[in-house]
């Protein structure tokens, strides 16, 4: 991915006020971020921890950022494993959350969302790498697929909820 400023990823987002993307507080280490082994930018709002944002570059056209709720309690459980629905990583119970996204548009205003159920650090990037690994002791699987169709499959995952967002 490369490197976005401060106002692309402000004026990317489609399903919030643009007071609300004027607000919202990039992650604390923006200056750091390892921006060539990110297929999108996500985090959880340091100064409101129950929202969380993504932003996915496109080819066609400048970035499409999505403003998300994270819910309030999140399951906890160390023996049972969940799945991202973006990345497909396996993680225990509480590392996957389910985040939820006002449509864009009139739709969202009224109050409809579509949500999914992802990393709850939002680095499907970097599990996709291996350049982090789950804390889920038994993986279960052993995919065969390489870094780059597991790119490709994590992109059109996330192309898929963006485009229920942006319906």
């Amino acid at each position: 991915m490369e490197p976005l400023t401060d106002q692309q990823i402000r004026s990317s987002f489609v399903n919030c006020t643009k007071g609300e993307a004027a607000r919202l507080k990039l992650p604390a280490d923006f200056a750091e971020l390892p921006w060539e082994d990110l297929d999108f930018l996500g985090w959880v709002d340091p100064a409101a921890p129950l929202r969380a944002h993504l932003v996915r570059p496109r080819a066609d056209g400048g970035p499409v950022g999505i403003s998300l709720r994270v819910p309030a309690a999140n399951r906890v459980g160390g023996f049972k494993s969940s799945l991202c629905q973006i990345c497909l990583t396996g993680h225990t119970s509480s590392d996957v959350t389910l985040l939820v996204a006002p449509l864009a548009g009139a739709r969202g205003r009224e109050g409809n969302t579509v949500g999914t159920y992802v990393c709850a650090d939002l680095a499907c990037s970097l599990y996709i790498r291996g350049k982090r690994r789950p804390k889920l002791k038994n993986r279960g699987y052993e995919e065969t697929l390489t870094v780059e169709e597991k790119i490709a499959r994590t992109l059109a995952n996330l192309d898929a909820f963006t485009a229920r967002v942006t319906a």
